[in-house]
């Protein structure tokens, strides 16, 4: 996988400032403005982690999401000029990992990216060796991040993933939203944001769990959500 940042971004003078403010901190950046032609860049360099724009032209940022989650498991970052809350929905529905909305302050892009990439790095050092972690009909190895369920492979996006790690760790106890968004977002939760509950929805549905009654990962009423042994 690419070092590389790739920003989705048709605003050019955005797109220069927020590139030379993440290479002023080590990073290397990468900029396309078209949708689709980024479409092609992740899919063909997969890039360290994308940063995605949500009105583009050619394939607008969902599409561009939607579109490459099958064939990239980095970290995407959505931006948006818009401050409605569906807008949010369907661009965590279709596979972005984190989510801001412009005016985006050039640090607080930052902290997220870094916290983004932090996940990243927290699971692929995870010691060599590692068998399979079994919790009920779910597999995970750790190792190469493989994940099973009921004998098929579940493609997980970087954040699904790491939710999924983070229940696995304490399958058969209840953890809390609280928790599971302090470790997921490196801050404390609001008592409003759906993050966490739009991810849980994503795993279940990946892993065949039935929504109205879940029985892969099930909802603790007022504590939180439990991932059966």
């Amino acid at each position: 996988m690419s070092q590389t940042i790739l920003l989705v971004e048709d605003d050019d003078k955005l797109a220069s400032l927020v590139a030379e403010f993440l290479e002023s901190n080590d990073y290397q950046v990468q900029i396309e403005a078209n949708g689709t032609k980024a479409i092609d860049l992740i899919i063909e360099q997969q890039p360290r982690a994308v940063i995605l724009d949500v009105m583009l032209p050619g394939a607008d940022g969902l599409t561009v999401c939607r579109t490459v989650r099958p064939h990239y498991s980095g970290p995407i970052l959505m931006l948006t000029s818009m401050s409605d809350d569906i807008d949010e929905v369907a661009g965590l529905e279709t596979g972005a990992d984190d989510y801001l909305s412009k005016p985006v302050k050039s640090r607080v892009l930052l902290a997220h990216l870094r916290a983004l990439l932090r996940r990243v790095e927290v699971s692929d050092s995870v010691e060599s060796g590692t068998e399979f972690i079994h919790a009920g009909k779910v597999k995970i190895n750790p190792q190469n991040r493989t994940v099973i369920s009921d004998g098929q492979v579940v493609h997980l996006t970087t954040a699904e993933y790491n939710l999924l790690w983070l229940l696995a760790e304490r399958s058969g106890e209840v953890v809390s939203r609280e928790e599971l968004h302090r470790k997921t977002f490196r801050l404390e939760y609001d008592g409003t944001d759906r993050s966490i509950d739009l991810r849980i929805s994503r795993l279940r549905k990946k892993l065949g769990d039935d929504p109205k009654l879940p029985y892969i990962i099930k909802t603790i009423r007022g504590e939180g959500y439990l991932l059966t042994k």
